[in-house]
């Protein structure tokens, strides 16, 4: 009863209140539910998905509530396919699939063995067919060499097609999933037989890790090639900047930067 008003307005129910729950949105319900969870500080809080609902703000007051709940000494589960949010959160990781444990470690762990799973099972999936067909890519940094941050990426790739084809030309760089982190294109026409492309990205932007290739090349009306993962890379050098608590970033790009301190 005394935290009534503060889970009314972090649920931002306040013109809603009044109103029979059974009358609520799915959305309303489980802000409103997770509001209430989160305001009566208890020793364990179990959160499934709650920041699928809402616009970005309201998923920002939630991490924000979250930390603070973690500050007081709660134990939070915190159940999620977004997996920015999970790890801004979360030190310790459990990976599940279909009932399952497959990994249990630090959240980087976790998140990692999930992500190549990811672009595994896409490798291993039928062939990718199309009019263009991929017959070869390779990842390297300068002078062949293994990529670095902040060096020169380049790809080299063979397509081949029967009868000439126009069309846009997509390549992207992913933690493991479809959804790139960043992407570059180029339209390219291309002559019956087989053509290879070489693409120079002078200063790679990510840090140490291991990363996936996904290309794709398309037409207005169809898909020439469909977005699939082509190859994976390792990249040296140095680790991210560790981000504060319950702040998402959602891509791991490194930047680098110079501090100076000057007592006033």
């Amino acid at each position: 009863a005394e935290r009534f008003d503060e889970i009314v307005s972090f649920a931002e129910l306040e013109t809603a209140i009044d109103r029979q729950v059974k009358f609520y949105s799915s959305g309303m319900k489980m802000r409103l539910g997770f509001a209430v969870a989160a305001f009566l500080e208890p020793e364990v809080l179990l959160v499934d998905e709650v920041l699928a609902v809402g616009d970005a703000s309201f998923q920002q007051k939630c991490l924000d509530r979250m930390r603070a709940v973690l500050s007081q000494g709660t134990t939070l589960v915190f159940v999620s396919h977004d997996l920015p949010a999970v790890e801004a959160t979360c030190t310790r990781g459990v990976w599940l699939e279909s009932g399952v444990v497959q990994i249990d470690g630090s959240i980087g762990e976790a998140l990692g063995g999930y992500r190549r799973s990811i672009e595994e099972t896409a490798e291993s999936g039928p062939g990718v067919s199309g009019l263009v067909k991929l017959l070869k890519v390779e990842v390297t940094g300068e002078g062949a060499a293994p990529p670095k941050s902040h060096g020169q990426l380049n790809v080299r790739m063979v397509l081949a097609t029967d009868a000439a084809q126009g069309g846009t030309l997509y390549l992207g760089v992913s933690e493991g999933p479809a959804t790139p982190i960043f992407s570059v294109s180029r339209e390219l026409y291309l002559t019956a037989g087989e053509t290879e492309a070489r693409i120079a990205i002078p200063s790679f932007p990510l840090p140490r890790g291991r990363f996936y290739l996904w290309l794709g090349m398309f037409q207005k009306r169809r898909d020439l090639l469909a977005w699939h993962p082509a190859a994976h890379f390792d990249v040296d050098g140095p680790s991210l900047d560790p981000a504060p608590r319950g702040i998402v970033r959602l891509a791991p790009v490194h930047v680098e930067a110079g501090w100076e301190l000057e007592p006033r």
